[in-house]
C-alpha cells in the first residue's frame, strides 16, 4: 500500500499566514500539521509516500526533504493548480499504479492516527474505505446518506441543502479500481474534479464503499478557529519538561521549555510548549499557547494562541486566542488593561495603543 498526501491547496481561509507560508506547515504545538499526518502513514506501516504540491512545493519539500526523518519514501507530484481531490488522485496514477492507497489531506489532523483503518482496510479490502463524522454545519464538507443498513448510497460535495450531517474526513482508502471512476468525471459546479463524485461513481458502479463513524477527534486545520483548537488537544498531552534556562520565574502544570528557551521573571501556566530560542521575560503565558523559536515575549500577557518563529511581543495586554504569523512585532505603550484578538500574517508590524 502507497499513501498519496496532498499538500498543494492555497489554505485561503487561513490567510494572510498563508500568504507566505503553506497551510500544511503552519505548526501547532511547535510542529507542522503536516507532520503528524506523515507521521500517522509511518506508524501505520506504509513506507512510500507521493505529496502532491503546487505553488508552495518549495517550501514542503524544503520541510520534509525525502522524507527519511518519518521513515518513508517521498515523491513529490506536482500538480498545476487545486482543481480537486480527484483531479491530484489522476495526477498521480502513474506513481501509484495498480497499488491500493491511502489519501490524506496534508491540513487534516486525527487523534490516535490511521493504524486502525488501514488494517481494516488491508483486512476487508472493499473498493473504497471512507471515514465519517458528524458535523453541525454540512454545507462546509462533502456529505455523506447511508440508506437504512448503513450502506453508501449518495454522496455530493459541499451541498446547498444537505441530506444528513455526516461528513467525509479527509482519509480515504482506495483500491486502482477508483482509478477508472476519476477517468469518468467532469468538472462539478465549482469546476473542480469532486472525489465525492469519484466514489459516488464507484457506488454507481456496484463497488464496495464501506464507511466508518469517527469516534475519536478530527479536524480539517483549514481555520483559525481549528489550528487553535488542535493547538489545545496536542497542548494537553505534554508532560511537563524544563531543559531551558529559568530564573525567577514560576512554572505551574505542565509546562515544556526546551533547551536554549530562557525564561526569566515570568509566570508560565501549563499547559504550554516554549521552543528553544525564545525569550519569556517579565511575563505572563497562560494555558494552551505554543511559542516557537527565536520569538520575544517581554512584559506582556498571551494566553490560548499560537505564536510563530520569530515573532515579538512587548508591552502587550493581553493577546488571547490569537494566531501570530513568523517575523510578527507587537508592540503597545502603557495603558489601561485590555483583550486584544489577533490574526497577524508574516512580517506584519502592529502598534497596539490604550
Amino acid at each position: 500500500m502507497k499513501a498519496l498526501v496532498l499538500a498543494g491547496g492555497s489554505g485561503s481561509r487561513l490567510r494572510p499566514i498563508t500568504h507566505t507560508s503553506a497551510k500544511q506547515l503552519v505548526p501547532v504545538a511547535n510542529k507542522p500539521v503536516l507532520f503528524y499526518g506523515l507521521e500517522s502513514i509511518a506508524e501505520a506501516g506504509i513506507r512510500e509516500v507521493g505529496i502532491v504540491v503546487g505553488d508552495r512545493a518549495a517550501e514542503i519539500e524544503n520541510a520534509v526533504g525525502d522524507g527519511s526523518r518519518f521513515g518513508l519514501d517521498v515523491t513529490y507530484l506536482p500538480q498545476e493548480a487545486p482543481l480537486g481531490l480527484a483531479h491530484a488522485v489522476g495526477v498521480a496514477r502513474d506513481y501509484l499504479g495498480d497499488d491500493d492507497f491511502v489519501m490524506y489531506l496534508g491540513d487534516n489532523f486525527i487523534v490516535g492516527g490511521i493504524t486502525g483503518l488501514v488494517e481494516r482496510f488491508r483486512a476487508n479490502r472493499p473498493d473504497a474505505q471512507i471515514m465519517l463524522t458528524r458535523v453541525g454545519d454540512p454545507r462546509a464538507f462533502g456529505v455523506v446518506e447511508l440508506d437504512a443498513r448503513g450502506r453508501v448510497v449518495g454522496l455530493e460535495e459541499k451541498p446547498r441543502r444537505p441530506r444528513s450531517d455526516l461528513a467525509l474526513v479527509g482519509v480515504y482508502l482506495f483500491t486502482s479500481r477508483v482509478h477508472e471512476a476519476v477517468r469518468r468525471l467532469t468538472p462539478s459546479r465549482r469546476g473542480e474534479l469532486e472525489i465525492t463524485d469519484a466514489i459516488q461513481e464507484l457506488v454507481d458502479s456496484g463497488c464496495r464503499v464501506d464507511s466508518t463513524l469517527v469516534s475519536g477527534y478530527w479536524k480539517d486545520t483549514g481555520n483559525v478557529a481549528d489550528m487553535l483548537e488542535v493547538n489545545r488537544l496536542v497542548l494537553d498531552g505534554v508532560e511537563a519538561d524544563c531543559a531551558g534556562e529559568v530564573r525567577e520565574s514560576e512554572l505551574v502544570g505542565r509546562v515544556v521549555v526546551e533547551k536554549g528557551a530562557v525564561v526569566t521573571g515570568s509566570r508560565i501556566v501549563g499547559p504550554v510548549v516554549v521552543a528553544a530560542g525564545a525569550l519569556i521575560q517579565d511575563s505572563y503565558i497562560g494555558p494552551f499557547t505554543s511559542v516557537d523559536g527565536d520569538c520575544r515575549v517581554v512584559d506582556s500577557e498571551v494566553e490560548y494562541s499560537i505564536v510563530l518563529r520569530g515573532a515579538s511581543l512587548t508591552g502587550v495586554r493581553r493577546v488571547e486566542r490569537s494566531l501570530i504569523g513568523r517575523d510578527v512585532e507587537v508592540s503597545s505603550t502603557p495603558g489601561v488593561l485590555r483583550a486584544h484578538r489577533l490574526v497577524l500574517g508574516d512580517h506584519s508590524k502592529v502598534q497596539v495603543t490604550p
